[in-house]
Formats: structure tokens, sequence, C-alpha cells
């Protein structure tokens, strides 16, 4: 058993060193959270329809 442990050990010792001389990925500069203006207002709910809803909560409650 103990064996066993010392050879997955092992393997892993191995598979991490591995990945570390891998070539690294060229990062892409641009950031993902980033959003234009535009963007962040087409996304966002109309006012009245996060009224209703906020409404509807309070009455559930």
């Amino acid at each position: 058993m103990l064996s066993m442990i010392a050879i997955r050990l092992a393997v892993l010792v191995v598979v991490g060193w591995s990945l570390t001389l891998l070539p690294q990925q060229a990062r892409n500069s641009d950031l993902a959270c980033v959003s234009s203006p535009a963007a962040i207002g087409a996304a966002r709910p109309p006012a009245n329809f996060v009224d209703a809803a906020l409404d509807d909560m309070l009455r559930h409650d």
C-alpha cells in the first residue's frame, strides 16, 4: 500500500515538472471583464422591471 502511494506521488511530481517545462501560451492583453459602456447599458434591465421584481420578492416574504 505504501509503495502505491509512493508511485502515485512520483507520477504527480513528474507531471508537475513536465507542465512547468511546457511553453507558456501567449496572453491576450484585452481584459475579458471590461465591457464598453454601450454593452453595460444594453445588459441592464429597465428600472421599472427591477422595481416590480423587488416588490414581488418583498410581498412573498
